[in-house]
C-alpha cells in the first residue's frame, strides 16, 4: 500500500456509507467524467476497499496512486488515475 502526504484529486467520488459492492461499481462511472491523467479521489469508510481497490485497478488497467494519510474522521482517502 502506497501512503500519500499530497492528496490532490480532479473528481472525488463519495462512497461513504455505501454498502459493498459499491465501492467497486461507481468508480468506474466517475472516471468516465475524468481525461486520461486525471485522479479520482474515493472517501469511503468500507475497511475491505482498501484491498478491494488496488485490485480493481489492476484488472481494469488504471492507476491506484495510493491512499491518503490523513485519516482524521475514520474515512479512507484512495486515489485513482485513470490510464485509459
Amino acid at each position: 500500500m502506497r501512503f500519500l502526504t499530497d492528496c490532490k484529486a480532479d473528481a472525488t467520488a463519495d462512497l461513504v456509507y455505501r454498502v459493498c459492492p459499491m465501492h467497486l461499481l461507481e468508480p468506474a462511472e466517475f472516471l468516465r467524467d475524468l481525461h486520461t491523467g486525471q485522479v479520482l479521489e474515493i472517501l469511503t469508510d468500507y475497511d475491505g476497499a482498501l484491498e478491494d481497490i488496488p485490485a480493481w485497478c489492476a484488472k481494469h488497467g488504471q492507476e491506484f496512486v495510493g491512499l491518503c494519510e490523513e485519516n482524521d474522521d475514520e474515512v479512507f482517502k484512495l486515489y485513482i488515475r485513470k490510464l485509459h
